[in-house]
């Protein structure tokens, strides 16, 4: 252990002791026994009516629009009315939300969970057929869209029963399969707060997981599960400021007040959990772009005096590579979030190259454990690159084989978790329900290993490890490896199959705008930095991005398709 853990662990200690706040005590769940926050809210519904005092303070800035507090909620328990009344939302039942970026899809959010009902978001990257498939599956009553989404799934929700209401609607006419959000809450704009009582294990949210291949799985989360996820996002918070009260002292000597950018997809932990849920309970300016553009970034930071931005590492890499980013008064700046990874050494040295006084971070987490897993911020972050931190208060991990046997410290394997943030259960899928969770654990199917002073590290996803003649290699190593030539902006690894080796490995690469970059001088690079069986067979050099889902995860079975299918 390093003075930065022993800094950590001795100020979690000290928020968890008896009579604290943040204090642990044992809960079961499932006849399984987990440890959890005693003071945590019991439902988010509790959660909700305690922002209410942050009224008239200003929320969310939307393209001009300004916020507060008060009109936010004023919306939402309109909306939540209107669900009663006019579609007849009970309790249990299934609300969809398939939109971009809005202060409606938030308010949308909070009027369903806060009724009882529970909230389904929609990834609104997919096709018609894509929507439909989680709002048929999830068996939704009702879908909050945008025009864009509406026009896709319009046919369909009728189909199946459906209602659909739609925010931001620029139809001057009645709309066929659905009505206008205006129209919708016209007799509940003066609703007040829900009376509806709520358990903590209700269920509160189906969250359908990414995946890069294959079809989503509807992850099933309780009250009680994300209100623990809200509670260690603070508990781990505060424990970092107290373990680096130098880094902390020099980000408030700037004087600017908090407010925080929100550029990453709503329909995931990512922009939901780790933004929406913590800004809220803190009473935090959240900055909401539409879709993410560096140019409009800048704009955003300069004229908001944002403070914290969590985003993908891609994310950060275009902010900081950019042209633009020295013309620009980025001097508010100074938490920065790697967001549900490791971040690449290229870009952590960009950090702290471009932001003075940087109190960075990263953390890993999954949708299945309501983005709870492991985290750290400061000096630990600095010490150790390529780290994804320590583990959340409520958190035990251990790295098996593929029996489910612990394995050795230091040695890779599969991590699996147990905290009581994990969902209670795929949606109607016994298959992945009876593979996926052993007596109170969740396999998170990452592969990873602790180091001697207890970080943990990730290697690669299970189904991404490449074995060639026996030999295991994992493309975040070969990843960042390359991603080390100064010449190269993205670098995707991965294994095709080959009759004699098993599997080869094979890499995309786009290099920077403006940079030379050949395949012979990429060879000569890996034969410098890496082992000879880990080297690339095969090396692809293309022009265009790499394609990405929402979450920033890099769709490497795309790639294989376009570029290595025979």
């Amino acid at each position: 252990m390093d003075d930065s853990k022993s800094a950590y662990d001795t100020s979690v200690t000290a928020l968890t002791e008896v009579g604290r706040d943040f204090e642990l005590t044992q809960y079961s769940i499932d006849n399984v026994d987990y440890t959890v926050y005693k003071n945590a809210p019991k439902t988010l519904q509790e959660v909700y009516f305690a922002a209410t005092a942050h009224g008239d303070s200003e929320f969310l800035i939307y393209q001009g629009e300004r916020w507060t507090f008060n009109a936010f909620f004023q919306q939402a328990w309109s909306l939540a009315d209107a669900l009663k009344i006019k579609h007849g939302i009970t309790r249990g039942d299934r609300v969809g939300i398939a939109m971009r970026n809005y202060p409606e899809w938030l308010s949308a959010f909070v009027a369903i969970t806060a009724i009882g009902a529970v909230a389904v978001p929609i990834n609104s990257w997919g096709t018609g057929r894509d929507l439909l498939f989680a709002a048929r599956n999830s068996e939704c009553k009702t879908v909050f869209c945008d025009e864009q989404r509406h026009a896709l799934m319009a046919a369909g929700l009728a189909e199946s029963s459906i209602n659909a209401v739609i925010a931001r609607s620029s139809a001057s006419s009645p709309i066929e399969f659905g009505q206008t959000l205006e129209d919708f809450v016209a007799d509940s704009e003066n609703a007040s707060q829900p009376n509806i009582t709520i358990e903590s294990e209700d269920r509160a949210l189906i969250m359908y997981t990414s995946g890069t291949t294959g079809q989503p799985k509807g992850a099933v989360s309780t009250h009680r599960a994300l209100c623990q996820a809200i509670m260690n996002f603070e508990c781990t918070g505060t424990a970092c400021a107290m373990a680096n009260p130098e880094l902390i002292g020099a980000m408030f000597s700037k004087g600017f007040a908090p407010s925080q950018m929100l550029a990453v997809p709503l329909f995931h932990v990512s922009g939901l959990h780790a933004i929406f849920f913590t800004a809220l309970r803190a009473g935090r300016k959240i900055v909401m772009m539409y879709k993410w553009d560096t140019h409009s970034a800048l704009q955003l930071i300069e004229q908001e005096r944002i403070t914290i931005l969590s985003a993908a590492p891609s994310m950060l890499l275009q902010l900081f590579e950019s042209p633009e980013f020295d013309q620009h008064d980025t001097s508010s700046l100074s938490s920065l979030g790697g967001g549900g990874s490791a971040t690449p050494a290229k870009v952590a040295v960009l950090m702290r190259e471009k932001v003075q006084n940087m109190y960075g971070g990263t953390g890993w987490g999954m949708t299945e454990t309501n983005s709870i897993g492991t985290a750290f911020t400061g000096q630990a972050f600095i010490d150790n690159p390529g780290s994804v931190g320590f583990c959340h208060a409520t958190v035990e991990v251990k790295i098996c084989d593929p029996n489910g046997h612990e394995v050795a410290a230091g040695k890779p394997g599969r991590i699996w978790i147990k905290t009581p943030t994990v969902i209670s259960e795929y949606w109607r899928r016994p298959d992945a329900n009876e593979t996926s969770f052993c007596d109170g654990w969740f396999d998170s199917e990452d592969i990873g290993y602790f180091d001697a002073k207890g970080y943990l590290y990730l290697s690669d996803r299970a189904k991404d490890l490449v074995i060639r003649g026996g030999e295991n290699i994992y493309p975040a190593e070969i990843e960042a490896a390359l991603g080390e030539h100064p010449a190269v902006h993205e670098v995707a690894a991965f294994g095709i199959a080959d009759e004699k080796m098993g599997e080869q490995l094979v890499v995309v690469v786009v290099p920077k705008s403006g940079a030379s970059l050949t395949e012979e001088a990429l060879k000569i690079f890996s034969s410098q930095n890496l082992a000879t069986f880990k080297i690339p067979s095969r090396l692809t050099i293309v022009e265009e991005a790499l394609p990405r889902n929402p979450a920033g995860k890099v769709l490497k079975h795309l790639l294989k398709e376009t570029y290595y299918t025979n």
